[in-house]
C-alpha cells in the first residue's frame, strides 16, 4: 500500500519514505511510529498506545516517543507550533493532521469496473478508488457548503472491493438512512446518506436495480 500526502509518498510494503522519488531516512521506530499515525488519521493516538505499538515488551522513557515525533518533523519539514503533518494532542498524544491519499497500481483496478458517485440535488461527485473527504472546507473533495456540515466532516474510501463511509467526529453527525455513523459503513448503491442537514445519495454504476437516470 502506498499513501501520498503533499509532496511524500509512504510505502508500507518498502518500507519507504520519499519525496520526489528521492528517499527520506527514517529510523525503524520512526517509520512505524507515521505509519500508525497515518493509518489511524485523524484519530489521535494516546501516548500510551503508541508505546504499547513500538515497544510491546519493554519499558522505556516518554522522551524516547518525543524524540520519534521529532525526527519524523524534520524528515517532513513539519513545526510542532504550526502543525501540517504532525498534530500534538497535549497531556494526550499525537495525530496525523494532514490530508492523505491511499494509491492502488494500476493492476489492482479491473477496467471494467463500475464506478461511483454521490448526488446532491442536480449535483453530482464522481468517486474515483481512493479516499474522498467530504465536507465545507475549499480543499476537500467532495465540498457542501452548508452551516450543518463541518469542514472536515466524513471521509469515503473507494477500493474494488466496496466503498466505505467514516464520520470525522463532526457536530452535527452523518447518518446512513436513519442510522448514525460511529464507525466505518460499507455502503450499497441507492443508500441515503446525511451529512448534517444535507441528503445525498450514494450510486454504482451497473449495480443490480441501479437507480441511474438518464442525466449525465
Amino acid at each position: 500500500m502506498k499513501i501520498r500526502f503533499g509532496p511524500f509518498i509512504l510505502d508500507l510494503d518498502a518500507r519507504l519514505l520519499t519525496r520526489e522519488h528521492r528517499e527520506i531516512h527514517l529510523a525503524p521506530k520512526a517509520f512505524e511510529l507515521l505509519r500508525a499515525l497515518v493509518l489511524d488519521r485523524p484519530k489521535v493516538l494516546s501516548k500510551a498506545v503508541l508505546q504499547k505499538r513500538l515497544w510491546p515488551h519493554t519499558f522505556v522513557a516518554e522522551a524516547n516517543l518525543s524524540n520519534l515525533i521529532a525526527e519524523i518533523r524534520e524528515a517532513l519539514g513539519d513545526r510542532g507550533r504550526t502543525p501540517q503533518w504532525i498534530r500534538t494532542a497535549h497531556r494526550v498524544g499525537y495525530a496525523f493532521c494532514g490530508e492523505a491519499i491511499t494509491l492502488r497500481a494500476a493492476h489492482d483496478v479491473a477496467p471494467d469496473q463500475p464506478g461511483c458517485w454521490l448526488e446532491w440535488g442536480d449535483r453530482r461527485f464522481p468517486l474515483s478508488s481512493g479516499e474522498h473527504i467530504i465536507g465545507r472546507d475549499p480543499d476537500v473533495e467532495v465540498r457542501l457548503d452548508a452551516s450543518t456540515v463541518s469542514r472536515r466532516h466524513a471521509k469515503l474510501v473507494v477500493t474494488v472491493e466496496g466503498t466505505m463511509l467514516q464520520d470525522f467526529g463532526s457536530k452535527n453527525g452523518t447518518r446512513r438512512g436513519g442510522e448514525r455513523v460511529t464507525s466505518p459503513v460499507q455502503l450499497v448503491d441507492g443508500d441515503t446518506i446525511h451529512i448534517g442537514s444535507l441528503l445525498i445519495t450514494f450510486h454504482v454504476r451497473g449495480a443490480l436495480g441501479s437507480t441511474e437516470t438518464q442525466r449525465q
